[in-house]
């Protein structure tokens, strides 16, 4: 059986990556003055210039994982997963979330399923100590089939403590920070490989207790601990690992990223790769493997970083001249 890709499960990363360059070289217009930008477009969030404090801004949605909790009606946890994919971009600046407004489409009004939304959104608010300040609800039947949910959030950061990556520097260690599964990415691949199986997403999962719906369900990580990880350690760079897993190294550094001790990945991406023989270069290209963030920090400071991030956070590697290399794989 050929090894199934993201790409040909629908989704290019290389395509998504020449789209966005072709918006950016349009979008150049800027405002001067009082909240001017800080950063170019194309990192984690976009910070503003408040004077004496930045102010950082993102936006994302959930993607094709509401189409599994749709097929099994339980939508109580892909609010965390919005909350998640947002302010776990504003914490890999170094800011601190403080404000999300949500976006939900739907096809028809369903006020049980925006109910369980809720409930998530909630719990996702709450996890990161910030405020959902208000939302959208659009009822689009021609254009949306079942429901899209989104959001955008704001946070705050002193300037002397903003996280580009500019301080990277050769021999700083890589300190890999547990996910707590897919998170919210590579579900278009995941979604092909249940698809073209045995298995439906009401099945057991082989040695678990889970259905495999109820596993890729699974909310995505929110990491508040970087909020004081960026407080007491000169933090040098930090990823968040999402859709085209390691290759979001890249965004923050043009030196490279040598991986010797990566962090173990969960079952359901052991599952998944067997499942669809899909080649292991190819998971660590779509997937974030088990390792939601990687924090860069010069090597003294490793071990108190691991401390901060909490169980399971580890030193994996560390920055070398060129490339991304774990193992024999070379990105």
């Amino acid at each position: 059986m050929k090894g199934l890709t993201y790409a040909e499960a629908g989704v290019d990363i290389h395509q998504e990556n020449r789209s966005i360059d072709a918006m950016k070289a349009v979008l150049t217009t800027k405002r001067k003055g009082f909240g001017a930008p800080m950063t170019e477009i194309g990192h984690y969030a976009g910070l503003l210039d408040m004077g004496s404090f930045a102010l950082a801004m993102t936006t994302d949605g959930v993607g094709s994982k509401v189409l599994i909790a749709n097929a099994i009606s339980k939508w109580d946890t892909i609010g965390i997963d919005c909350i998640a994919m947002n302010v776990n971009d504003l914490y890999a600046i170094g800011a601190e979330p403080i404000a999300f407004v949500d976006y939900l489409a739907v096809e028809k009004v369903d006020p049980e399923r925006a109910g369980q939304i809720a409930i998530g959104l909630a719990r996702g608010a709450e996890i990161s100590n910030m405020t959902i300040v208000g939302g959208e609800t659009a009822s689009l039947p021609q254009i949306i089939r079942g429901f899209d949910l989104a959001g955008t959030a704001i946070g705050v950061v002193d300037k002397d403590k903003v996280v580009t990556g500019e301080k990277i520097q050769l021999g700083d260690a890589l300190v890999g920070v547990p996910s707590s599964g897919l998170h919210s990415n590579g579900y278009t691949l995941a979604r092909r490989i249940i698809a073209e199986s045995k298995y439906t997403y009401f099945d057991r999962m082989p040695g678990g207790k889970n259905t495999i719906g109820e596993e890729l369900l699974t909310p995505t990580r929110i990491y508040p601990e970087i909020v004081k990880l960026v407080q007491e350690c000169d933090v040098h760079g930090l990823a968040h690992i999402t859709g085209s897993g390691l290759l979001k190294l890249r965004r923050i550094s043009a030196l490279g990223f040598e991986i010797t001790d990566p962090l173990e990945p969960q079952s359901i991406f052991r599952f998944l790769q067997e499942l669809g023989n899909v080649d292991l270069a190819e998971m660590y290209r779509t997937f974030n493997m088990g390792m939601g963030f990687v924090v860069v920090v010069a090597e003294d400071e490793s071990q108190k970083a691991c401390s901060i991030m909490g169980p399971g956070a580890k030193v994996i590697g560390s920055i070398v001249k060129e490339g991304i290399k774990a193992g024999r794989m070379t990105f």
